[in-house]
């Protein structure tokens, strides 16, 4: 089990993290994903600022499709953690139940069809290049 570190408990540099956290996110306090990364105050950090930066509703996709690409990823990669936050984030951000469905049927039909290209060695066409 990781270790958490709470605000009370944590040096200057990662309660400024906290703090740009729960401001960011207008939150009472951070989730322990961020308290665990706190026992490495370069890697918190260095995570949330990218996180920051990647998941901006200013880019060219709005924060609901970031949301499920994030949970696809997140669900192939077998991180129940991040499904849990991230499917919780795409929910507030407008995904329906029947989203969710389509989007595990993508990922499914997608970690299929990946693995049998892959396992047969199948050459690229040249108008896919």
């Amino acid at each position: 089990m990781a270790e958490l570190i709470e605000y009370v408990d944590a040096d200057p540099e990662v309660r400024a993290v906290f703090e740009d956290i729960t401001t960011s996110r207008n939150l009472p306090d951070v989730n322990n994903f961020w308290k665990a990364l706190a026992v490495h105050p370069a890697t918190l950090k260095r995570t949330w600022e990218s996180l920051k930066e990647v998941m901006s509703p200013d880019g060219a996709l709005d924060p609901l499709t970031k949301e499920m690409l994030y949970l696809a990823v997140s669900v192939t990669n077998g991180c129940n953690y991040c499904i849990s936050s991230h499917g919780a984030a795409a929910r507030k951000a407008g995904m329906t139940p029947a989203m969710w469905g389509e989007l595990m049927a993508i990922v499914a039909m997608a970690n299929e069809t990946n693995k049998l290209a892959f396992g047969l060695r199948v050459p690229v066409d040249p108008q896919f290049k």
